[in-house]
């Protein structure tokens, strides 16, 4: 992939695919972590006399206008961030865009509508897609792609849109890939995974791929009570997945076959119900009551990872330990993220409620060698998967 600075855009109108998919409350943006990300990329384009187009999608619209889907906050904050006005278009491709790429002038930038307002974005049929992507493509003369968290998506603005146009990656993702690479080619062992979150089901690719690469893998979340059921053990109304139980008991036998220190937990807060106020007590993780559900690793728990992580070269996090949302079962997840920033090892924390959590807890961003933007993509990359984004940009 070549980068940006390879490319000549003094006066050009550039399209950079950005990853603007912000968590929102009415108009307010919760975290902005993503929209500072992708700062960098634009900021270093407009300085260099770029027109700079920059398209995002918003949660899952559809293929149609929702206004709670609207771009329009996202506009605000990136102009607070950049310190620059940025013209906000109404549509995706239609009259406003057109009108409000067209008034650019070297070094300003605008603000596409979601691009997930147009069927043509996500859809399965090639030539849909392909007809949207000649639609963007007629708006600019160059694309950059920078949308990290929309890589593994093979969409219009992410895989169709770069091969009608020169591109390039832009610092974002050669960050992330670089950082990638350095979990999957040679990493510096001890090599120590953390995953948690609900669902087994999500990492399953993931979890079969690291178990021939990784030294420890550490099993919180609401995953691991499908661990703990698949040993035999009893986890009341604890989150399951039974259809996954016969998959789980494989990577439990695998991993004594591989010689992997497979960590799950040995005590879990167990609540009387899912609630930030729910009562909830201590217990082995080997004896949750039957009408007890976890939220949290334990105190046991928080210190054994901690261990687990303290002589690690390198460690890669996806997923929170507990319902970090609830201070009352923040605890677990507090605990991986304060090990990491305590460590001297390279950390990665991979994107999506893991970075959300980061921020939440109020932890320095600066503690971890890198926080990623894109939570399904990093967990895709590990897995060994082709990204289409990724492939389009490498053409």
């Amino acid at each position: 992939m070549i980068g940006i600075d390879d490319l000549d855009v003094k006066g050009r109108r550039v399209f950079v695919r950005a990853d603007l998919n912000v968590p929102l409350e009415g108009e307010t943006i919760t975290d902005d972590g993503r929209i500072r990300a992708s700062v960098p990329t634009i900021r270093k384009l407009l300085e260099r006399g770029a027109k700079v187009i920059v398209g995002a999608h918003l949660g899952r619209p559809k293929g149609s206008p929702t206004p709670k889907y609207s771009l329009a906050p996202v506009a605000r904050r990136l102009s607070e961030l950049l310190g620059e006005d940025v013209a906000f278009a109404t549509d995706v491709v239609g009259e406003s865009a057109k009108s409000t790429v067209d008034a650019l002038q070297d070094g300003q930038v605008a603000l596409l509508e979601n691009l997930r307002f147009e069927p043509g974005e996500e859809s399965k049929d090639d030539a849909v897609r392909g007809e949207f992507a000649d639609k963007l493509a007629a708006l600019a003369e160059l694309y950059v792609g920078d949308g990290f968290g929309a890589v593994h998506r093979k969409h219009a603005s992410v895989y169709d849109l770069p091969k009608r146009l020169p591109h390039a990656a832009g610092d974002l993702v050669l960050t992330e890939v670089e950082v990638l690479k350095k979990l999957t080619e040679d990493p510096a062992r001890p090599y120590v995974v953390v995953l948690g979150g609900a669902k087994v089901s999500d990492k399953l690719g993931v979890i079969a791929n690291l178990l021939s690469k990784v030294d420890r893998l550490l099993i919180g979340g609401g995953m691991a009570y499908t661990f703990l059921k698949a040993q035999g053990h009893e986890v009341g109304k604890s989150l399951l997945q039974e259809d996954q139980l016969d998959q789980v008991r494989g990577f439990l036998n695998e991993a004594v076959t591989r010689g992997v220190d497979l960590v799950l937990p040995v005590d879990v807060l167990a609540a009387t119900h899912f609630a930030a106020d729910a009562p909830h007590e201590v217990v082995d993780a080997t004896a949750i009551p039957a009408d007890r559900e976890g939220l949290d690793i334990g105190p046991r728990t928080r210190e054994l990872f901690a261990s687990k992580l303290s002589d690690a070269r390198t460690v890669f996090w996806n997923g929170p330990m507990g319902v970090f949302e609830f201070d009352a079962f923040s605890g677990g997840t507090r605990a991986v993220a304060e090990a990491l920033v305590g460590s001297d090892a390279f950390t990665v924390v991979g994107g999506g409620d893991s970075a959300a959590a980061v921020r939440r807890l109020g932890l320095p961003e600066d503690g971890f060698s890198h926080i990623s933007t894109g939570g399904g993509a990093s967990l895709e990359y590990l897995e060994g998967k082709t990204l289409p984004g990724l492939a389009a940009l490498e053409e």
